[in-house]
């Protein structure tokens, strides 16, 4: 429970930063569309429940968040006169189509139950898992990284280590807990960061200003 409530807050920071960073300095300079629009998508399909289930306050408020902050975060990119401008279209070139199409057809061939909640739900799974890839690549395009982006995706990656975390403990104190399409996801999720995450603390720890290699 920790662990998920840490991993909460870990995520929230990570869309306050990017939206501090967007809102303040109004620019979006280093961030990828790509992604930020697969995450809506994520958000978009993973909460289709969320007039119709009610399961806490905290639950429902969370939702409201990312679902908000997702789509004003790609509403910003793409129509602030000001905050657009800053967007590397040519950079930021990575196909996300490739990522969407796999990911529909993995949730309809591998679900828990062949619903359209249910198969809409892993598919947002599915795809969270490799939705950070446009902003890794685009990272590694432009090398010189800002703060506030390194610090969004450092945030980002470890919401997703620490649920893990979570998913260990319950496994190990709780009888029949096995939710495999989740931990494989997760799992996938967590290893596409390694990278960035060696290169992150290699950064903090000489105090250098963070850099890719390409």
């Amino acid at each position: 429970m920790i662990a998920t409530l840490a991993g909460d807050m870990t995520h929230l920071a990570s869309v306050l930063v990017l939206l501090l960073k967007i809102h303040t300095i109004k620019s979006c300079a280093g961030v990828s569309l790509k992604t930020q629009e697969l995450y809506a998508l994520v958000f978009a399909t993973r909460y289709l429940d969320i007039f119709t289930s009610y399961i806490s306050l905290y639950n429902t408020v969370m939702k409201l968040i990312f679902l908000g902050s997702s789509f004003s975060i790609v509403w910003y990119i793409r129509r602030h006169k000001i905050v657009r401008r800053s967007y590397d279209k040519d950079q930021d070139t990575f196909r996300h189509i490739f990522l969407v199409l796999p990911c529909v057809i993995l949730a309809l061939l591998i679900n828990e139950r062949f619903t359209f909640k249910e198969v809409m739900w892993t598919f947002s799974l599915y795809l969270e898992a490799v939705a950070i890839l446009p902003q890794l690549v685009l990272l590694q395009r432009t090398r010189n990284i800002d703060n506030l982006t390194g610090q969004y995706v450092f945030l980002l990656g470890a919401y997703r280590a620490l649920y893990i975390l979570n998913w260990m403990y319950r496994y190990f104190t709780e009888a029949h807990y096995v939710h495999w399409i989740t931990w494989i996801s997760g799992l996938v999720q967590t290893l596409l960061y390694a990278d960035f995450f060696y290169y992150y603390f290699q950064s903090w720890k000489n105090n250098e200003k963070l850099h890719l290699p390409a």
